[in-house]
Protein backbone atom coordinates (compact mmCIF):
# COMPACT_ATOMS: atom_id res chain seq x y z
CA UNK A 1 0.00 0.00 0.00
CA UNK A 2 1.05 3.04 -0.69
CA UNK A 3 -0.01 7.06 -0.95
CA UNK A 4 1.14 10.07 -2.82
CA UNK A 5 -0.02 12.16 -0.22
CA UNK A 6 0.22 15.24 -2.53
CA UNK A 7 -1.94 13.99 -5.31
CA UNK A 8 -4.33 12.19 -2.82
CA UNK A 9 -3.84 9.20 -5.02
CA UNK A 10 -4.29 5.61 -3.55
CA UNK A 11 -1.45 3.07 -4.64
CA UNK A 12 -1.29 -0.74 -3.63
CA UNK A 13 1.82 -2.63 -4.01
CA UNK A 14 1.78 -6.28 -3.95
CA UNK A 15 3.46 -8.00 -1.21
CA UNK A 16 5.07 -10.48 -3.77
CA UNK A 17 6.95 -7.59 -4.75
CA UNK A 18 8.95 -7.52 -1.44
CA UNK A 19 7.85 -3.62 -0.85
CA UNK A 20 6.34 -2.87 2.79
CA UNK A 21 4.76 0.73 3.73
CA UNK A 22 5.25 1.61 7.43
CA UNK A 23 2.04 3.43 7.53
CA UNK A 24 2.48 5.55 10.73
CA UNK A 25 3.95 8.64 8.91
CA UNK A 26 0.52 8.57 7.13
CA UNK A 27 -1.85 8.21 10.10
CA UNK A 28 -3.93 11.35 9.88
CA UNK A 29 -3.95 11.85 6.55
CA UNK A 30 -5.78 9.13 4.61
CA UNK A 31 -9.01 10.34 3.26
CA UNK A 32 -12.57 8.57 3.62
CA UNK A 33 -12.41 8.09 0.31
CA UNK A 34 -9.06 6.58 -0.01
CA UNK A 35 -10.28 3.95 3.14
CA UNK A 36 -13.16 3.07 0.79
CA UNK A 37 -10.64 2.21 -2.13
CA UNK A 38 -8.50 0.52 -0.10
CA UNK A 39 -10.67 -1.83 1.55
CA UNK A 40 -12.40 -2.65 -1.86
CA UNK A 41 -8.79 -3.81 -3.15
CA UNK A 42 -7.88 -6.33 0.13
CA UNK A 43 -9.81 -9.21 2.04
CA UNK A 44 -8.21 -8.03 5.58
CA UNK A 45 -10.40 -5.92 8.15
CA UNK A 46 -9.72 -2.27 8.40
CA UNK A 47 -10.96 0.16 10.23
CA UNK A 48 -10.57 4.05 9.73
CA UNK A 49 -11.06 6.92 12.17
CA UNK A 50 -10.78 10.77 11.11
CA UNK A 51 -7.80 9.78 8.84
CA UNK A 52 -6.27 6.92 11.31
CA UNK A 53 -6.38 3.59 9.61
CA UNK A 54 -5.88 0.21 11.86
CA UNK A 55 -5.78 -2.82 10.39
CA UNK A 56 -7.72 -5.93 12.34
CA UNK A 57 -5.88 -9.29 12.94
CA UNK A 58 -6.91 -11.90 10.55
CA UNK A 59 -9.32 -14.05 12.45
CA UNK A 60 -8.49 -17.22 13.33
CA UNK A 61 -10.34 -20.67 13.15
CA UNK A 62 -11.57 -20.57 16.73
CA UNK A 63 -12.91 -16.89 16.27
CA UNK A 64 -14.51 -17.78 13.22
CA UNK A 65 -16.34 -21.18 15.03
CA UNK A 66 -17.95 -18.71 17.45
CA UNK A 67 -19.16 -16.06 14.84
CA UNK A 68 -20.56 -18.70 12.67
CA UNK A 69 -22.65 -20.45 16.00
CA UNK A 70 -24.18 -16.78 16.55
CA UNK A 71 -24.75 -15.91 12.91
CA UNK A 72 -26.85 -19.08 12.36
CA UNK A 73 -28.72 -18.83 15.45
CA UNK A 74 -29.20 -15.10 15.07
CA UNK A 75 -30.47 -15.47 11.01
CA UNK A 76 -32.80 -18.12 11.82
CA UNK A 77 -34.13 -15.85 14.30
CA UNK A 78 -34.46 -12.27 12.38
CA UNK A 79 -35.25 -13.97 9.09
CA UNK A 80 -38.64 -15.04 10.74
CA UNK A 81 -39.54 -11.27 11.55
CA UNK A 82 -38.03 -9.93 8.04
CA UNK A 83 -34.66 -9.37 9.27
CA UNK A 84 -31.13 -10.44 7.94
CA UNK A 85 -27.91 -10.72 9.25
CA UNK A 86 -24.28 -10.46 8.11
CA UNK A 87 -20.45 -10.82 8.66
CA UNK A 88 -17.35 -8.87 8.48
CA UNK A 89 -15.87 -7.54 6.24
CA UNK A 90 -18.53 -5.22 5.61
CA UNK A 91 -18.24 -1.94 6.45
CA UNK A 92 -20.39 0.27 9.02
CA UNK A 93 -20.29 4.08 8.93
CA UNK A 94 -20.65 5.00 12.56
CA UNK A 95 -20.45 8.83 10.99
CA UNK A 96 -18.55 10.47 8.42
CA UNK A 97 -14.68 9.89 8.73
CA UNK A 98 -15.35 7.01 10.82
CA UNK A 99 -15.94 2.91 9.54
CA UNK A 100 -15.86 0.06 11.94
CA UNK A 101 -16.63 -3.70 10.38
CA UNK A 102 -18.56 -5.52 13.35
CA UNK A 103 -18.06 -9.29 13.03
CA UNK A 104 -21.56 -9.41 13.17
CA UNK A 105 -24.56 -6.73 12.13
CA UNK A 106 -28.58 -7.06 11.95
CA UNK A 107 -31.29 -5.40 10.89
CA UNK A 108 -34.73 -6.57 12.01
CA UNK A 109 -35.95 -5.03 8.41
CA UNK A 110 -34.22 -6.48 5.33
CA UNK A 111 -35.42 -3.57 3.47
CA UNK A 112 -33.86 -1.16 5.70
CA UNK A 113 -32.59 2.14 3.90
CA UNK A 114 -29.42 2.00 6.13
CA UNK A 115 -28.71 -1.12 4.28
CA UNK A 116 -26.37 0.02 1.74
CA UNK A 117 -24.68 -1.50 -1.15
CA UNK A 118 -21.16 -0.21 -0.35
CA UNK A 119 -21.44 0.00 3.22
CA UNK A 120 -24.35 0.44 6.20
CA UNK A 121 -25.19 3.45 7.32
CA UNK A 122 -26.45 1.60 10.76
CA UNK A 123 -27.71 -1.47 12.40
CA UNK A 124 -30.22 -2.67 15.38
CA UNK A 125 -27.43 -4.82 16.58
CA UNK A 126 -23.86 -5.37 16.54
CA UNK A 127 -21.44 -8.03 17.71
CA UNK A 128 -17.51 -8.51 18.33
CA UNK A 129 -15.91 -11.24 18.94
CA UNK A 130 -12.77 -9.92 21.74
CA UNK A 131 -9.42 -9.98 19.95
CA UNK A 132 -6.46 -11.06 21.95
CA UNK A 133 -4.22 -8.63 20.58
CA UNK A 134 -6.28 -5.63 22.15
CA UNK A 135 -9.48 -6.99 24.01
CA UNK A 136 -9.91 -3.00 24.94
CA UNK A 137 -10.85 -2.31 21.47
CA UNK A 138 -13.89 -4.00 21.74
CA UNK A 139 -14.75 -3.78 25.47
CA UNK A 140 -13.87 0.31 26.28
CA UNK A 141 -13.63 1.67 22.33
CA UNK A 142 -16.25 0.04 20.14
CA UNK A 143 -19.03 0.83 22.74
CA UNK A 144 -18.94 4.63 22.48
CA UNK A 145 -18.07 4.11 18.25
CA UNK A 146 -21.67 2.26 18.35
CA UNK A 147 -23.37 4.27 20.50
CA UNK A 148 -22.43 6.97 18.75
CA UNK A 149 -24.33 5.31 15.62
CA UNK A 150 -27.38 4.86 17.27
CA UNK A 151 -27.17 1.29 17.49
CA UNK A 152 -29.44 -0.11 19.60
CA UNK A 153 -28.03 -3.35 21.24
CA UNK A 154 -24.53 -4.31 21.05
CA UNK A 155 -23.15 -8.00 22.08
CA UNK A 156 -19.19 -8.32 23.32
CA UNK A 157 -18.49 -11.86 22.83
CA UNK A 158 -15.24 -12.75 24.83
CA UNK A 159 -13.42 -15.87 25.05
CA UNK A 160 -11.14 -14.19 27.41
CA UNK A 161 -13.82 -13.72 30.22
CA UNK A 162 -15.48 -16.59 29.19
CA UNK A 163 -18.77 -13.98 29.13
CA UNK A 164 -21.21 -12.22 26.24
CA UNK A 165 -22.03 -8.97 27.25
CA UNK A 166 -25.07 -7.62 26.21
CA UNK A 167 -25.35 -3.51 26.20
CA UNK A 168 -28.17 -1.30 25.35
CA UNK A 169 -28.51 1.91 24.56
CA UNK A 170 -29.72 4.48 26.66
CA UNK A 171 -30.03 7.99 25.37
CA UNK A 172 -26.43 8.52 23.73
CA UNK A 173 -24.29 5.74 25.84
CA UNK A 174 -24.66 2.13 26.32
CA UNK A 175 -25.99 0.74 29.96
CA UNK A 176 -25.16 -2.79 30.65
CA UNK A 177 -27.93 -5.22 30.16
CA UNK A 178 -26.62 -7.98 31.65
CA UNK A 179 -23.15 -10.20 31.59
CA UNK A 180 -23.85 -13.97 30.99
CA UNK A 181 -21.71 -16.49 31.89
CA UNK A 182 -20.90 -20.09 31.42
CA UNK A 183 -23.78 -22.18 32.01
CA UNK A 184 -26.94 -19.31 31.10
CA UNK A 185 -28.08 -17.94 28.15
CA UNK A 186 -27.17 -14.74 26.64
CA UNK A 187 -30.68 -12.85 26.08
CA UNK A 188 -31.43 -9.98 23.61
CA UNK A 189 -33.59 -6.79 24.61
CA UNK A 190 -34.11 -5.77 21.50
CA UNK A 191 -34.55 -8.90 19.95
CA UNK A 192 -37.53 -10.62 22.37
CA UNK A 193 -37.62 -14.04 22.53
CA UNK A 194 -33.58 -14.36 21.55
CA UNK A 195 -31.42 -16.18 23.88
CA UNK A 196 -28.43 -18.51 23.35
CA UNK A 197 -26.71 -20.36 25.61
CA UNK A 198 -23.07 -19.57 26.82
CA UNK A 199 -21.31 -22.53 26.56
CA UNK A 200 -23.05 -23.26 23.22
CA UNK A 201 -20.70 -20.22 21.60
CA UNK A 202 -17.52 -20.23 23.63
CA UNK A 203 -17.01 -24.01 23.01
CA UNK A 204 -18.14 -23.56 19.09
CA UNK A 205 -15.83 -25.83 16.87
Amino acid sequence: MAVDVHQLELKLVRRADGIELNLLPLQGLWTEEQYLTLTNQTNHLIEFTDGVIEVLPMPTDKHQALSRVLFLALLAFVQRLGGTVFYAPLRVQVRPGKFREPDLIVLVDAGDPRRQNEFWLGADLVVEIVSPDKPKRDTEEKPFDYAEAGIPEYWIVNPLTDSITVLVLDDEAYSEQHVFHRGEHARSTLLDGFHIGVDEVLDAT
